[in-house]
């Protein structure tokens, strides 16, 4: 009896004391890859969805501080900036729309009219402020991953569209055209590739 019960202790222990097999343990390695395969497609979308707001909040600060400084330029290179009594068209002609866009020798710290700032294209660390200086944040720059573009164009429909793009006859421009009315458009991509426009409408005065 003494015998048979320990013959049957030995064989409870060996059982308890048993470990996995090779095939158990690859069953368990593809089980947990697939849980951590859902568990990433799950969550992976909502970080995504979580920092975009973010993103977007910084894009639109972004577009706003540009908007300030250009409209603070006088409206056209030919405008009176000297009291401003005589506008640009009335005596001399405005800028041509062919000609927009920085003047020769000019740079972003000697823009001195809206327009001279079409083509304006900036990225990351290379997005500056008005005096010329990095936006840093802790010592990197708050705009890592974003772009902004300008556009200055005429447009006295206040449409949106480009008004050197046709004539009223619907033929393309010679690049000649001048107006009272410019739109400032700004887009600014995020570090998420979401292209975001802003624009403002600059009248002749």
């Amino acid at each position: 009896m003494r015998a048979s019960h320990f013959a049957h202790t030995r064989a409870n222990t060996r059982a308890y004391t048993r470990g996995f097999t090779l095939i158990e343990l690859i069953i368990g390695i593809v089980v947990f890859s697939i849980i951590m395969l859902v568990i990433i497609g799950v969550i992976g979308p909502q970080s995504r969805l979580s920092i975009e707001p973010i993103w977007q909040i910084r894009a639109s600060e972004l577009a706003q501080s540009l908007l300030t400084e250009i409209n603070s330029k006088s409206f056209d290179e030919q405008s009176d900036r000297t009291g401003g009594t005589t506008r640009c068209n009335e005596v001399q002609s405005c800028t041509a729309s062919g000609s927009l866009g920085p003047d020769s020798g000019e740079s972003r710290d000697s823009f001195d009219d809206i327009d001279d700032y079409h083509g304006l294209d900036q990225t990351g660390a290379n997005i500056l402020n008005v005096q010329g200086q990095a936006m840093l944040n802790n010592g990197e720059s708050l705009y890592s991953g974003f772009t902004a573009q300008v556009s200055v164009y005429y447009d006295g429909n206040e449409d949106g569209i480009n008004d050197d793009d046709a004539d009223q006859n619907g033929a393309l421009d010679t690049g000649t055209l001048v107006g009272n009315v410019k739109r400032i458009t700004i887009t600014v991509i995020t570090p998420g590739g979401e292209p975001l426009t802003f624009a403002s409408y600059r009248w002749n005065f």
